[in-house]
């Protein structure tokens, strides 16, 4: 028997709309997820729903579970959580969380899923793909007690790496960001704030996440010898230009890349894909994260609210995907 399902896709660039999917009976090792929420990435979502994946990154940019190609149309996301109807006895009426795009009903692999920890609110998991993107983040910057830090930029995923390095002892750690409204989600995560012309020097690290070229040159001003940038940006179509004379050599500064598709070559040995996300959900047992939700609504209203999010009319870190009894 077939069931019914709605899925937003982006029908061009600036361009969405709902459409009606029909869902094959879920077979031997696979689930059908009744979705709860869904999360927004702002920085990677609006950036397809502006069009502006590269050509040649559009192998690399794939969400897991996405329906056609850049730039459209395409039905593209990655923060799912949901509520197993169907599959195997253990996983029944369990909440998971999935890679999947905004859908209401969906049938995937068992092994696409995670438990969600019965601690951490379904709200709140929708988290979960940014936090991994942390967690992979530290394990290629590797800091260690008593480190000088800064994270450049205040959006989803800096603001999850600023969190999780709140909890590391003996950091000197600040968020940096041009926006002061930025300051109330420092202090929820309990970081201190800094806008860029008085951030401290003389870091040992910088995570740079702003996606913007001033950002990054900040970034490499700030550090004290020998230090690293760690960047997180994705810059799309992009060029960004850096100042790598000035006293870029005689500081034996370095700039290096951190991407969440591939587990960190730092990790210990044999950790896994799995591992990660079951760690990031771990993590999320945390209630200060919560300021990293900066709104919410409904799945019917995604495609008025895409391209709000997209020209900065809704400001938002992530913004919640809530879904009823609907599809």
């Amino acid at each position: 028997m077939n069931s019914s399902a709605r899925a937003f896709w982006l029908r061009s660039p600036g361009h969405g709309e709902l459409r009606d999917v029909t869902l094959a009976e879920p077979g031997e090792g696979e689930v059908l997820v009744r979705s709860l929420y869904s999360g927004v990435s702002r920085g990677t979502e609006t950036l397809v729903f502006r069009g502006g994946v590269p050509e040649s990154q559009h192998a690399v940019m794939r969400a897991p579970f996405q329906e056609g190609d850049f730039p459209g149309p395409v039905k593209y996301g990655y923060l799912s959580v949901g509520v197993v109807e169907q599959g195997p006895d253990g996983l029944i009426g369990r909440t998971v969380f999935c890679l999947y795009p905004h859908q209401t009903r969906y049938v995937v692999p068992v092994s696409a899923v995670t438990v969600v920890p019965e601690r951490v609110p379904p709200a709140r998991a929708v988290l979960a793909g940014t936090v991994e993107t942390a967690v992979n983040a530290l394990w290629d910057a590797a800091p260690l007690v008593g480190d000088r830090i800064a994270v450049i930029g205040g959006g989803m995923v800096g603001c999850s790496v600023a969190a999780l390095l709140a909890r590391f002892p003996g950091l000197r750690l600040q968020l940096v960001d041009a926006d002061p409204a930025r300051a109330k989600t420092a202090e929820a995560l309990g970081v201190d704030f800094a806008a860029p012309e008085e951030a401290l020097g003389d870091c040992d690290l910088v995570v740079h996440a702003s996606a913007t070229e001033q950002g990054l040159t900040r970034a490499l001003e700030l550090l004290a010898p020998e230090g690293t940038v760690l960047d997180l940006s994705w810059y799309g179509d992009r060029r960004i230009a850096l100042p790598l004379g000035e006293a870029f050599h005689s500081r034996r500064l370095t700039v290096r890349s951190s991407q969440v598709g591939t587990v960190s070559p730092a990790a210990r040995a044999g950790r896994t894909y799995a591992d990660r996300l079951a760690l990031a959900l771990d993590l999320l047992a945390d209630p200060a994260l919560d300021a990293l939700i900066t709104g919410e609504s409904a799945f019917e209203e995604l495609p008025e609210v895409l391209p709000k999010l997209a020209s900065g009319e809704i400001p938002a870190l992530c913004h919640r995907v809530r879904y009823g009894d609907i599809g």
